[in-house]
């Protein structure tokens, strides 16, 4: 059957405003933060250089559990902070039956553990195994981050099982700043604290601690951080993906842009764009291949805008 030129062009007209609603349907780019620094940072970067594009970046403040049902039922699209091993649960439960997807790995050399301070090590706690032998100085008590937490279940876990005679200890569970605020208190007094660490962040800087060994078996030894994305959205939005898969962090540039939110009070995306007008040359590598939402190659419009 031949087609009229009129009806070829009213088909490639539709097909035209089809893949133009397609292109707005992914101008707005849903991502969650569990309140972490690291991916308050990370988050701030991926705004930046969406905004810069024309996209718009919505951030919403969601726990572990619920940042993977929204992935799962398609009203997150992206999340930044996926450290593993510390959230193989959610993986097995998530990812592993192929209802979100791990896009993929934006950090390396990760550690996420239980942590000390400096004075607490030298008087003998250096490992898991040590923590009961001074219970009366530790209260008895581990502190966490938030509820439903991957690591907050692997502490859980370990005084259910009576792990390391750790089976009359309790969790408190608090938000990552809540926690952070008593560890400098028992700093200050030099009192007994044992606490979730993990790097990059600027704790390892303010606070002169260890990180505690034999946890492997819950938290696992060095470990990554991946991106992940809801079902089909890298087929669904084949640009933001683009930019997803170049988007690699190193601590140093975290450490950076948390440290500087601390130390002078900026906003993450004021830190984070501090710290990308400093290295301009981490532009190439993120916009390579990467488009505006109109179609324009991202890398010199981005760095126009920044």
């Amino acid at each position: 059957m031949k087609l009229s030129t009129q009806a070829l062009f009213a088909l490639l007209t539709v097909a035209s405003l089809h893949a133009q609603a397609d292109e707005q349907s992914c101008s707005t780019v849903q991502m969650a933060d569990p309140g972490w620094s690291d991916i308050a940072s990370t988050n701030a970067i991926a705004g930046l250089l969406l905004g810069g594009m024309g996209y718009t970046a919505k951030v919403d403040t969601l726990a572990v559990p619920i940042a993977y049902g929204g992935l799962k039922d398609a009203k997150v699209d992206v999340f930044l902070g996926n450290w593993m091993p510390a959230q193989q649960g959610f993986y097995d439960k998530f990812v592993a039956t192929g209802d979100v997807t791990q896009y993929a790995k934006n950090l390396e050399g990760t550690e996420f553990t239980l942590a000390v301070p400096d004075y607490v090590w030298d008087a003998g706690v250096h490992s898991f195994t040590d923590l009961n032998t001074y219970a009366e100085q530790f209260g008895s008590k581990i502190y966490g981050i938030g509820s439903g937490a991957p690591a907050n279940l692997s502490i859980q876990q370990i005084i259910k099982k009576n792990e390391f005679q750790l089976g009359k200890w309790k969790l408190v569970e608090s938000s990552e700043q809540a926690m952070l605020s008593q560890v400098r208190r028992a700093v200050d007094k030099k009192q007994f604290v044992v606490f979730l660490g993990w790097t990059p962040h600027p704790m390892n800087v303010e606070i002169k601690l260890h990180y505690l060994t034999g946890g492997e078996a819950y938290f696992g030894s060095s470990g990554s951080v991946y991106t992940l994305t809801r079902k089909g959205y890298a087929q669904a939005c084949p640009n933001v993906a683009k930019l997803l898969g170049n988007l690699v962090f190193t601590q140093e540039m975290e450490n950076s842009i948390m440290a500087d939110v601390v130390n002078t009070k900026v906003s993450y995306p004021d830190a984070a764009k501090k710290w990308i007008k400093a290295n301009p040359a981490v532009l190439d590598k993120w916009l390579d291949g990467v488009k505006t939402l109109d179609g324009q190659d991202a890398l010199p419009v981005v760095k126009t805008r920044l």
